[in-house]
């Protein structure tokens, strides 16, 4: 079935749709989706490197939205579907101390959490709940989001036929590396904070 789904985003690399699919998926996982667009965004960049960059700013700009996204959930809803989403991941006590920590790190949290495991979606979240300053968290999520993708777009650039390579012949254990990345990302958010 993994097989399946690789082959199916390769091919999905030469359709039209390809970009919408791409955007679609890192403007959900900014508000509540938890597959990170690297999934996506890994097998289409090695199948058509020449969009590399093309790929990262579609991720970048719709990750951005989709943390506003998730910012109107914190700030608007947070007392129903915020809270849903923190409960549904597990994460109530760490997202309270995760929302005092504005009060002494604000940018740095934003910047740091943004290019680390830990899901976006919880960050954005906390950042409308904490009523961070919409504009410094746009800024902030344009830098962090934009480092992450184009850092990913620079590395499958340098090494995409060996990336491709180890995923055409080590699919199972790079996808088991990645769920095991996402589910430490959720511990670290739980413990660290």
């Amino acid at each position: 079935m993994l097989r399946r789904l690789y082959a199916w985003i390769l091919a999905l690399s030469d359709r039209p749709a390809a970009p919408y699919a791409l955007g679609a998926i890192a403007f959900a996982e900014s508000s509540f989706f938890p597959l990170p667009p690297d999934a996506l965004m890994v097998p289409m960049a090695v199948s058509r490197p020449d969009r590399v960059w093309y790929y990262a700013a579609i991720a970048t700009v719709f990750s951005v939205i989709g943390g506003l996204v998730g910012y109107a959930i914190g700030a608007l809803l947070f007392d129903s579907l915020g809270q849903m989403l923190i409960k549904l991941y597990g994460l109530q006590n760490s997202a309270d101390s995760f929302q005092r920590s504005y009060a002494e790190y604000g940018h740095w949290v934003i910047l740091l959490k943004g290019l680390t495991p830990i899901p976006y979606k919880l960050v954005t979240i906390t950042s409308g709940f904490a009523h961070y300053s919409l504009f410094w968290f746009t800024i902030l999520s344009v830098v962090t989001r934009g480092a992450r993708f184009f850092i990913l777009a620079a590395l499958l650039n340098r090494y995409g036929v060996q990336i491709r390579g180890v995923l055409d012949r080590h699919l199972n254990v790079v996808a088991a590396i990645s769920v095991a990345v996402i589910v430490l990302g959720f511990v670290l958010f739980k413990v660290i904070l």
